[in-house]
């Protein structure tokens, strides 16, 4: 398949081979909408939506699980200080989630289960591992055993994480329980006021990591292709997913992706900070479009450092893209380019993915200023693939932009174009006459190494 995905577990580039020739399953750890989504939120979304329009354009079938944890210490925490039934207060942010991926072109998952909807799984899965040795029930409670597991022949407890058992902290205290101080959760007993399900064990409700491993395999089969998330998943949650399954002697998944977070000044995006940034606060900046193309222009496993200078570059980036195919009456999409192709099937490399497209931009828009209009339709086509497959074809964006911004687009893109020609042939009077010219308008040019870029003037 030629398709190399960096596998978390490993720390390698491994050669993407399925389970099952001809499909791909996929799960996502999805929502706890315990608030509205934040933008590090959405870059996952966006990131194995490419994710998984890749592995459909290499033609598998693909199999999209994304859960909704929809019950979780934090949500009935802001719930109540909100004096706000719990239900109530996850249905209403769940729909936020909801809200933003669509708004964002992020195709619906195949299905979207909730974990209160499969505690009879989560049961299923204490007894397994009650059975192998590898939990215990106390006072309602149900813990998972991580010394009896470590000391298991086929043990890989800490090989996604890299931790060493003796310094993890699962996060969860001590509680009476307990025998071992990193042991977690499967099932927490109930607690007055607080929702709960009946099990042999006593009424209570789900630990998280519990959660993922039934819903994931309940779905997608004891052994699948790729779990994805973010990168401040990978322990405990992760890990704990694999001890479970592994343990009960589930296969799990054969690749782990991990996206890299959205940060502000250096600190990971996150409610906890503060320094989070919503769905609706980035529109009033850009078109979802525009917000898609920035959240998935980095590379996945690389650090999104936000600012709104490089939200609304990124945005004018778009616009050339858009402006050029608009120009050429939104042809149909054609071939995927080889230097495209190759990009993507390395890791996803969108970076690389997007250096060929605005390169294709480039020879399109000298196509047409030498009035060669067929070939320029051949890459206004191509260009239209390329962006399907990262969610941002300017033929299904939505919304687009306004015809006075496109017209602004193409004139300034022209007058850029003059520009760039006199200086190629040493006319340096024109093309300082088109730059003053442009400036008279309220246009301040900026000569970069990817060529002239542009931008509105602030009033003062």
């Amino acid at each position: 398949m030629n398709l190399r995905i960096f596998d978390t577990a490993t720390r390698s580039l491994r050669e993407f081979v399925p389970v099952k020739p001809g499909h791909a399953s996929v799960y996502l750890c999805g929502a706890t909408p315990q608030a509205k989504p934040h933008i590090g939120h959405l870059r996952s979304g966006v990131a194995f939506d490419i994710l998984r329009r890749w592995l459909i354009a290499k033609g598998l079938d693909v199999a999209f699980v994304r859960n909704v944890t929809d019950i979780d210490d934090k949500i009935l925490t802001k719930a109540a200080d909100n004096d706000r039934p719990w239900w109530e207060w996850v249905a209403t942010h769940e729909r936020e989630f909801t809200r933003a991926y669509n708004a964002l072109g992020v195709l619906p998952p195949s299905t979207e289960p909730r974990a209160t909807g499969h505690v009879t799984q989560m049961v299923d899965y204490m007894r397994r591992l009650i059975d192998a040795g590898f939990a215990y029930a106390d006072s309602g409670s149900v813990y998972f055993d991580v010394a009896a597991w470590s000391a298991a022949a086929n043990s890989d407890y800490g090989h996604l994480s890299g931790n060493r058992v003796s310094e993890m902290e699962q996060g969860e205290g001590q509680a009476a329980g307990k025998r071992g101080a990193q042991d977690f959760a499967l099932w927490k007993a109930a607690k007055p006021g607080e929702p709960s399900w009946p099990t042999p064990w006593g009424n209570g409700r789900p630990g998280w990591h519990l959660e993922c491993t039934a819903m994931a395999t309940w779905y997608l089969g004891e052994t699948f292709d790729i779990h994805c998330g973010g990168l401040d998943l990978q322990f405990p949650h992760h890990e704990n997913e694999i001890a479970q399954a592994h343990a009960a002697g589930d296969g799990f998944a054969n690749y782990w992706m991990h996206n890299h977070w959205v940060t502000m000044a250096g600190e990971k995006m996150s409610k906890s900070l503060g320094n989070v940034l919503d769905l609706d606060s980035m529109l009033e900046i850009v078109r979802p479009v525009e917000l898609r193309y920035y959240l998935g222009s980095a590379h996945y496993r690389s650090v999104l450092e936000y600012s709104q200078e490089s939200l609304v570059e990124a945005a004018r980036g778009y616009r050339r893209i858009e402006d050029f195919v608009q120009r050429l009456d939104m042809p149909e999409p054609g071939e995927l380019p080889a230097a495209f192709v190759e990009a993507m099937d390395e890791d996803l490399a969108v970076p690389r993915a997007l250096a060929v497209i605005h390169g294709t931009v480039r020879a399109g828009n000298a196509a047409l200023a030498e009035g060669e209009t067929e070939k320029a339709r051949e890459l206004a086509a191509q260009v239209r693939a390329m962006a399907q497959i990262l969610g941002v074809d300017p033929a299904e964006g939505g919304q687009r932009a306004s015809r006075s911004d496109a017209a602004l687009e193409a004139l300034v893109s022209h007058a850029l174009e003059q520009r760039t020609r006199a200086r190629a042939e040493k006319d340096f009077s024109t093309a300082d006459a088109v730059r003053d010219m442009l400036a008279a308008a309220g246009i301040e040019v900026t000569d970069t190494a990817d060529g002239p870029r542009w931008a509105l003037i602030e009033e003062k």
